[in-house]
């Protein structure tokens, strides 16, 4: 059996952007994910609202920095053969003051921890697959936090593509989801059912 983990924030969590509040877990993208591999995988969600990267968030609570949970998380599930990270729109916070490029260094880091760790088969480093998240909609204009994030996500497939591709497995939602046009960032029921689909398409080319 091989163990995928995947690390995210609220759109792992499965943040209904409706509701407010979590989705009956059988629709999150990971539970679909894991219905499509079958058996042979064990599929591990780690998603967390206001995950960031690599930052310390002052206002919601600095346990939402992702490099600072991700060592000891790696080393709980390990061994894990493939690490799927799909983080980076709450970097785009504006108390951040960051770009895209800022982003997908940050999503570096987490990679390099990865790579650098022995929590795969036979104390070799998992495989990792970025997510690069879809770009936000006009919904997330009505939240003052994420001002200029538009325009900033735009830019996630590109910077992404520089600064990663060299070091992992990458895939662009932005070529088969969008954000939900309710508040612009977070992931409708048809999103997370066509992610799950085709992450799990992805895995099994991987493996």
């Amino acid at each position: 059996m091989k163990t995928i983990l995947c690390y995210g924030d609220s759109n792992t969590w499965g943040y209904n952007p409706k509701t407010k509040i979590r989705y009956a877990k059988d629709m999150i993208w990971t539970s679909v994910l894991k219905k499509r591999l079958g058996d042979e995988y064990e599929v591990i969600c780690e998603g967390l609202n206001g995950r960031t990267t690599v930052w310390d968030d002052p206002i919601e609570g600095e346990y939402r920095n992702g490099k600072n949970y991700l060592f000891p998380c790696i080393h709980t599930h390990k061994p894990i053969d493939l690490v799927v990270l799909f983080l980076g729109s709450n970097d785009l916070k504006h108390r951040f003051s960051l770009q895209a490029v800022d982003v997908a260094k940050g999503v570096e880091v987490l990679v390099k921890i990865i790579k650098g760790s022995d929590t795969g088969p036979n104390m070799q480093p998992p495989e990792v697959l970025v997510i690069v998240p879809p770009p936000m909609e006009k919904g997330i204009e009505d939240v003052p936090i994420m001002c200029g994030g538009i325009e900033k996500s735009l830019k996630f497939s590109e910077e992404f593509q520089n600064v990663l591709q060299e070091q992992c497995y990458l895939m662009d939602a932005s070529k088969f989801i969008r954000s939900s046009k309710i508040d612009g960032l977070h992931l409708d029921p048809e999103a997370h059912e066509k992610l799950g689909i085709c992450i799990s398409a992805y895995i099994r080319s991987i493996f």
